[in-house]
């Protein structure tokens, strides 16, 4: 099988449906900032916490379903997509994690460890996945699941960078106004 098939020189490409449209659509712009935002992650794995590591390979995994999700307009009930308990896994990841920090007393900037800054920009381009989503869904009905998945997700993403950095023994740096 050829990796490339000249469907697309024209600016559009398909959708799981096989409908084409075109590759500045809503639609293709929240699938594609999820695949850019996986592709972050996976160059962050893998990190010296097997809970971590652990975490982010079933991340990578979810978000492969986000974009399947987005990429499908008219979804079967046994097609992919983003449920309830996903967003449930990232808030039990998310309360693990708080256990291990002290409390936020202000806004913190995203630097740290290696991994730890990369965390904190996997959390910036998990924002713009959401709002890109969230275009998507005032233009055409979509899973409203995977949008609040996004949402949690870059909380998930953010406490995930402090506890990277707290055991890297990297201290947490507050803005100054």
């Amino acid at each position: 099988m050829s990796i490339y098939t000249g469907r697309g020189d024209d600016g559009e490409t398909d959708l799981r449906d096989m409908s084409r449209v075109s590759k500045a659509s809503a639609r293709i712009e929240a699938y594609g900032t999820v695949d850019e935002l996986n592709a972050v992650l996976g160059t962050i794995r893998p990190t010296d916490y097997d809970d971590v590591n652990d975490h982010l390979s079933a991340i990578q995994n979810h978000l492969h379903i986000v974009q399947a999700d987005f990429a499908n307009p008219d979804p079967d009930d046994d097609d992919p997509a983003i449920r309830p308990d996903h967003v449930e896994t990232v808030e039990d990841w998310i309360d693990a994690y708080d256990e291990e920090l002290e409390p936020l007393t202000s806004f913190v900037l995203p630097t740290g460890s290696e991994d730890g800054a990369a965390l904190h920009h996997a959390r910036t381009v998990c924002r713009r996945a959401e709002r890109r989503a969230v275009a998507l869904a005032g233009e055409e009905q979509i899973n409203e699941d995977a949008v609040q998945y996004l949402n949690r997700l870059s909380d998930g993403l953010f406490t995930i960078a402090r506890v990277v950095n707290a055991r890297d023994g990297e201290p947490e740096e507050s803005p100054e106004y």
